[in-house]
């Protein structure tokens, strides 16, 4: 217990050092970091969904997109640049707290996911997934098209100037000097999201060994059985897709401050696909595992870059960096799934049972 304790502080206080080393090697690396704790965040909503709940929804970025375009709104000129009711109200554009944008998006997100249960709530397996595909991909053609006539998402040009973060007077979009030491945007947004992540990680683990997510698992295993045990699968569906949604929503709210620009090409299917992946590759249904699964699967095509280029300079350039980098990528989760059929770290309960039956 003693050394479970200490373990738990290093590795708190491991994350709270690591971006001030990752500055000095450039905020690169930082900036890394900060969107690997943004897919840990989606990783830990769609995992609700498909590893609580087992409903395999590959239509998950559209309430990424959702969040970031509502922070979009909320925190820029463009309402008051394109509607003369917002001008009148709001001179110089809306620029919204971050209290009130963080339960906006949950909510906001919620929502459309329960939109999107709703019709799906009988379809099961690969014809749920085509629904949820369809979903997302709708959501993107109506971001890259609701331009005109009336301009609310400034179509495939994106909405820009979004406001950064500011917390307490505490801008997070400008550089912080505290005891002589330098302390980069990048940096600030860092333990933002960490804090985001935490809070994340309490609620999935008191869900999860709460009724509702026993249920949800039930209903995960047998859907026929749950609901003879009575419980309400359709309900508890719902609230799946609303749950997991609404961490997508959060988690798109805090890209859009990041980035201070949104735009339909960063909410394609290839990214629905990514998170399913880090869902997948870590472990369906284990916490550990989906936060290792996110961590690697967004942090390695950026580290795969200074791989891709020399293995393109000994191809003298036959070769596109960008292809051989998804190549490799492709190739190690191909290697990983192959000698760990169940994830990089599975749930221990489903390795047991797995023991037991061979």
């Amino acid at each position: 217990m003693k050394n479970t304790k200490i373990n738990w502080i290093l590795g708190g206080i491991a994350l709270l050092v690591l971006p001030l080393i990752l500055q000095f090697f450039g905020n690169a690396w930082v900036r890394i970091a900060d969107i690997a704790l943004l897919y840990v965040l989606l990783a830990l909503g769609l995992n609700i969904v498909v590893g609580y709940a087992g409903l395999l929804d590959l239509g998950y970025v559209a309430f990424y997109a959702v969040g970031a375009y509502l922070f979009g709104l909320l925190a820029s000129p463009h309402l008051a640049d394109n509607f003369a009711a917002f001008a009148a109200m709001f001179p110089d554009g809306l620029h919204t707290s971050l209290w009130l944008v963080i339960p906006a998006a949950a909510l906001v997100a919620a929502f459309f996911g329960a939109l999107l249960g709703a019709p799906t709530l009988k379809l099961r397996g690969d014809y749920l997934a085509i629904v949820t595909l369809g979903f997302g991909e709708i959501i993107r053609i109506f971001l890259n098209n609701l331009d005109h006539p009336v301009n609310l998402t400034n179509g495939p040009k994106g909405i820009g100037q979004i406001d950064s973060v500011k917390i307490f007077g505490l801008d997070l979009g400008k550089r912080l000097e505290l005891f002589g030491f330098d302390i980069s945007s990048v940096t600030l947004y860092y333990y933002l999201f960490l804090a985001l992540v935490l809070v994340s990680i309490v609620i999935c683990y008191r869900l999860q060994d709460s009724r509702i997510g026993r249920a949800w698992m039930a209903i995960r295993e047998d859907e026929i059985a749950a609901k003879a045990m009575g419980i309400n699968t359709r309900n508890l569906k719902l609230l799946a897709f609303g749950m997991g949604a609404s961490f997508g929503g959060v988690s798109g709210a805090m890209f859009g401050a990041f980035q201070g620009f949104v735009s339909p090409e960063s909410f394609s299917l290839m990214e629905s696909v990514m998170i399913v992946a880090m869902v997948v590759l870590g472990g369906i249904g284990h916490l550990p595992g989906v936060i290792l699964g996110a961590v690697l699967l967004s942090a390695l095509p950026e580290v795969l870059r200074y791989v891709a280029g020399p293995l393109q300079a000994m191809t003298d350039g036959r070769l596109d960096a960008a292809i051989l980098r998804q190549l490799l990528i492709a190739l190690a989760m191909i290697i990983v799934m192959l000698l760990r059929p169940r994830g990089l770290w599975p749930a221990p309960e489903h390795g047991k049972s797995l023991t037991q039956k061979t």
